[in-house]
């Protein structure tokens, strides 16, 4: 029967999305159907509109929508132009300079902002038509910008890791956090090493030197914006507040600081108000439907198929890390990093878990591999967004996407086999 369960899903959830519907309904209605071989229609049905609503009863999720207006309001506000200019003064003489600015300011705005698609919107849009005047060609800033703007999903605070937590059951986010630092870092440093020798290969410029006035006038610019990060997570870690309260104190002091900028107006803060509601509700739709998903794969005791499965093929963990690292890059080709992250952590992590895997390392693991996949079609959102700011063809970008590519995989197995790269900071604030 458990075989019966698992074909069911996924073929169902598998067609669903291959005839265009969107993934939150599939993912509610293959949870739906497969929970129909064991349980009557109307039992069903409750069943799952119970477990939509219970789902999103949770405390913790708070943080996602403040998270968001956050991240609304730094974008709209004039702190992403700060933090540019502040990136532009540490890298910008270097050979291809433009390009490291593109990643640390990539790096800084979507650490803050903890969203993927605003650091590829903000950095794009403003570093973009200045690396194509300076002789860089779109298709190349363009495998930058995507690449990098992942980055601050794993650099905190982060929103996915939140879900995380929430769908492994209750990992201290404030551990998850600490884990993701070093990882995030190593892969921008990572992706600033492609990117000089790219940029040596095809000769491009360097930028204008930089004079100590300037670098320390950046500085003292970006400082405000820079310490929302102590702000928010030495907070959390310091055990002052939550990470739920955290995110509320991130939206009041962003909205200060745009408002002391003076780059707010109404207008701004409808379109901010909007745009937060809009983004909430769809993450919101897909948490309830994902974890109807989880409950019903529960039900159906799934996980412990797919465990015991895994399990037969090796007990070793370098072999059962490596084949879940493979599964976790083709899922996260398919399916956005939402639902990816809330239908398989409760299949995965008892499997990790049972090899003697910490989960806060395994978190940072499956965020490192769904990143990699917000960069890859056919539904790499963060991918098509960076394209459309850059107006360059998928198959154009994708020749200087693949070393950058290969080089984030190379950072996925370091972290995956060197775990103290992600629990080395969570260890240190251990009681």
């Amino acid at each position: 029967m458990e075989n019966l369960d698992i074909i069911v899903l996924g073929i169902s959830f598998a067609c669903l999305l291959f005839i265009g519907v969107p993934v939150a309904y599939s993912v509610g209605m293959a949870s739906l159907l497969t929970l129909f071989i064991n349980i009557d229609i109307y039992p069903s049905l409750s069943t799952i509109a119970q477990r939509m609503a219970t789902g999103l009863d949770s405390f913790s999720l708070l943080a996602i929508p403040f998270f968001v207006l956050a991240g609304q309001i730094m974008n709209q506000g004039g702190i992403a132009k700060r933090l540019i200019a502040f990136a532009k003064v540490l890298v910008g003489s270097l050979p291809g300079g433009l390009a490291y600015v593109n990643i640390i300011g990539a790096m800084l705005f979507g650490a803050i902002s903890g969203s993927a698609m605003a650091a590829v919107s903000a950095i794009g849009g403003t570093i973009g038509s200045q690396m194509e005047k300076e002789g860089y060609s779109k298709e190349f800033s363009a495998a930058v910008n995507i690449t990098s703007s992942t980055t601050g999903l794993v650099i905190p605070p982060s929103n996915i890791l939140i879900i995380y937590s929430l769908a492994s059951g209750g990992v201290s986010i404030a551990a998850l956090f600490l884990a993701g630092y070093l990882p995030g870092l190593l892969m921008g440093l990572s992706l600033m090493i492609v990117t000089a020798i790219y940029a040596k290969i095809k000769k491009y410029p360097r930028g204008t030197k930089t004079t100590f006035k300037a670098f320390v006038n950046s500085f003292l610019k970006a400082i405000p914006s820079l310490l929302l990060l102590v702000v928010v997570i030495g907070g959390i870690i310091a055990g002052i507040f939550t990470a739920t309260e955290a995110s509320g104190i991130a939206v009041l002091y962003a909205l200060i600081l745009s408002i002391f900028y003076k780059e707010l107006d109404s207008d701004k803060l409808k379109a901010i108000a909007l745009n937060t509601i809009t983004t909430t509700t769809v993450v919101t739709l897909l948490i309830a439907c994902s974890m109807s998903m989880s409950w019903v794969m529960a039900y159906e005791n799934i996980p412990q198929a797919v465990t015991n499965g895994l399990l037969s093929l090796s007990n070793k963990p370098i072999i059962i890390l490596l084949l879940i690292n493979i599964l976790l890059l083709v899922v996260g080709i398919f399916m956005d990093m939402t639902p990816a992250v809330l239908i398989f952590t409760p299949i995965f992590l008892p499997i990790v878990t049972n090899i003697g895997i910490n989960p806060i390392h395994f978190g940072v693991i499956m965020v490192m591999n769904l990143c990699i996949g917000l960069c890859t079609p056919p539904v790499g959102s963060v991918l098509f967004v960076g394209m459309g700011i850059a107006n360059v063809s998928l198959s154009k970008v994708l020749k200087p996407l693949t070393p950058l590519f290969i080089i984030m995989i190379t950072v996925l197995l370091l972290v995956s086999y060197f775990p103290q790269i992600s629990l080395w900071l969570p260890s240190l604030f251990e009681n």
